[in-house]
């Protein structure tokens, strides 16, 4: 038996309780996610006052490469900024890993929230999203960032910490 379209299983799927009249039944976790979301796309400005909303995903729960990588991803790179795959494998502690940072924003559970959007390559190309290039696009536009060179992590956008340089190695598609 097949699953039913996308679009019909939208429609099926249950309203949210300030939908129904009963807000105090919404969790306040999720309450928590839909305030950082809404902040995110209408006044992003306030996000620095707001937590970033509880993150339980098996992917944090395993110590990997990739969880290294999201986390650094999440605690360095601020709105506004962008940091190549490079930096960002210098950032986890392996500099030649810049293939495997690709990687690991391939399987980012939760794009909006862990930014991989702000991660481009070394040259200043947006590079791959798995929502598509344009929505990877309208995010850094979104966020002031347009792709070009990325901005050091951890300061305003064009200053900040020194750009980690690698250990050496050739060139790749995920810098």
């Amino acid at each position: 038996m097949t699953s039913p379209p996308l679009r019909r299983r939208a429609m099926e799927a249950p309203p949210l309780p300030e939908l129904l009249g009963c807000p105090g039944e919404m969790m306040a976790p999720l309450k928590q996610c839909v305030a950082w979301l809404d902040a995110y796309f209408h006044e992003p400005a306030a996000l620095k006052d707001l937590p970033l909303p509880a993150i339980h995903h098996p992917v944090f729960q395993r110590d990997s490469f990739t969880r290294q990588v999201l986390w650094k991803l999440l605690k360095v790179v601020r709105l506004g900024e962008t940091v190549s795959y490079r930096q960002l494998a210098a950032l986890a502690g392996r500099p030649r890993a810049a293939r495997a940072v690709g990687g690991a924003m391939r399987t980012n559970p939760l794009p909006i929230l862990i930014p991989c959007h702000r991660v481009v390559c070394s040259s200043g190309a947006v590079g791959n999203y798995s929502a598509g290039r344009a929505t990877k696009e309208w995010l850094l536009a979104h966020e002031g960032r347009l792709a070009e060179k990325p901005s050091c992590p951890g300061g305003s956008r064009g200053g900040g910490i020194p750009r980690p340089q690698p250990a050496g190695g050739t060139e790749d598609l995920w810098e």
